[in-house]
């Protein structure tokens, strides 16, 4: 198998005309992707997840409006936007009034999240281009919610009433539908909130005996696990890494990630803020995202912590792409390779004055760096091709697929000697 892809390396580089390797520049960028409609007074927009490759964003805008005879008006529609072709609309559900979009596959084919009525019912939805949106029902009661979504879109979590009017985490597949994860012992309330990137690891919140909110992992083999506190009462786990191995949170005041060896590690909060929360985690456990607020004077910044450099604010270090006055607010989304971050921020330039979504291409990894050491090198190919057609959801599975293959092999050739 190993002479086989090696053969198919040879084939490919051959095939390749090298001179359309150029080195590719770092780059880094700040684009401006999605703002609500001008003429709304009031209004809520997000940007709630990124596609692996940067070129697809999901979120929804949610704004009042004047309507006829000075009557106030609501609306609200879950959006794709797209390199190509910019932000649209996914409507909703038959008979719905209001849409939100929370999570997105990693080719951005598939959007989950949440519709709801006008008599204030949600249900989570699953979206695709063919199939526009699908109901994914309830676990027995009113309403449900989508908040998350595997890699390849075929598994969705959330939280949905059960019968007996509890929220419970809930598990869906095509196969399976709509499936209770329980709760922890003693209570009867739990949600979901991400997933890892084969869909077989869930991660949330639940209530524990006495009533506090609990961190939990679960999986089909343990249950729900409380991962504990960093020595508060509650805590909450808000994201987990594409292995399902590294879940990032909040323990009281203070930001956590777990693993099964060390447990809950506190990893602080950035210095002279009173607030902060965190939002999503990189495919490698290694990157964290969110933001910080001080209540007076009023402030709140993007914020991002690495393993190797600690927390920093995405103001300061993309300083140079910022206009005068201009401000990323949050952090909410990051790609997998942790390249792409997805937020709120207000655009100065803009003479609407108004809150806007953001895409930030941080430039690394440079594309084709499998080792993530800034050079797109004969160690990147030989790293993926000695685990040629093995699973992916790794770092040698470039275009996150799921599969480590030809395309993948391609992606460090035309790529190759950037950075070096």
């Amino acid at each position: 198998m190993k002479r086989t892809a090696r053969n198919r390396l040879y084939a490919l580089a051959s095939a390749c005309v090298l001179s359309v390797m150029a080195t590719v520049a770092w780059s880094q960028t700040l684009t401006w992707i999605v703002e609500a409609p001008y003429w709304a007074f009031e209004y809520g927009i997000s940007g709630r997840d990124v596609s692996a490759d940067g070129r697809v964003v999901v979120g929804f805008i949610d704004y009042l409006y004047e309507g006829s005879y000075g009557t106030t008006l609501q609306d609200a529609y879950a959006y794709r936007w797209t390199a190509d072709s910019g932000a649209q609309s996914l409507n909703t559900l038959p008979g719905y009034v209001y849409s939100y979009a929370y999570g997105v596959s990693a080719d951005g084919s598939v959007v989950v999240g949440w519709a709801e009525d006008a008599a204030n019912q949600s249900r989570a939805f699953r979206w695709t281009q063919a199939t526009g949106m699908q109901d994914l029902g309830t676990l027995g009661g009113y309403s449900s919610m989508a908040f998350g979504v595997s890699a390849d879109g075929s598994v969705v979590v959330g939280r949905a009433y059960n019968a007996a009017g509890q929220w419970r985490a809930f598990r869906w597949t095509q196969a399976t539908g709509m499936q209770d994860l329980g709760t922890l012992p003693g209570r009867s309330y739990s949600m979901a909130r991400g997933v890892s990137a084969d869909g077989s690891v869930v991660v949330g919140s639940a209530y524990n005996a006495v009533g506090q909110w609990r961190a939990f992992r679960w999986t089909q083999a343990t249950g729900m696990q409380d991962l504990g506190t960093l020595g508060g009462a509650e805590s909450s786990a808000r994201a987990i890494s594409g292995d399902g191995s590294v879940v990032v949170g909040i323990s009281g005041d203070r930001v956590f990630r777990w693993t099964a060896t060390a447990g809950m590690q506190d990893i602080g909060r950035p210095s002279g803020y009173n607030s902060v929360s965190v939002e999503d985690v990189s495919a490698d456990g290694n990157i964290v995202v969110g933001w910080v607020t001080n209540d007076w004077p009023y402030a709140q910044r993007a914020v991002r912590w690495t393993a190797s450099g600690g927390w920093e604010d995405l103001n300061v270090t993309y300083a140079r792409l910022l206009t005068n006055g201009s401000i990323l607010l949050s952090a909410i989304a990051i790609s997998p390779d942790g390249r792409y971050i997805v937020g709120e921020g207000y655009d100065a330039s803009d003479w609407h004055n108004s809150v806007k979504i953001y895409l930030l291409d941080t430039g690394f990894p440079r594309r084709g760096d499998v080792d993530r050491n800034g050079c797109v090198d004969d160690a990147d190919l030989l790293t993926v091709l000695f685990v040629f057609g093995e699973r992916g959801y790794r770092n040698e599975d470039l275009n996150w697929d799921g599969t480590i293959d030809d395309a993948d092999l391609l992606e460090v050739l035309f790529n190759f000697g950037s950075g070096c």
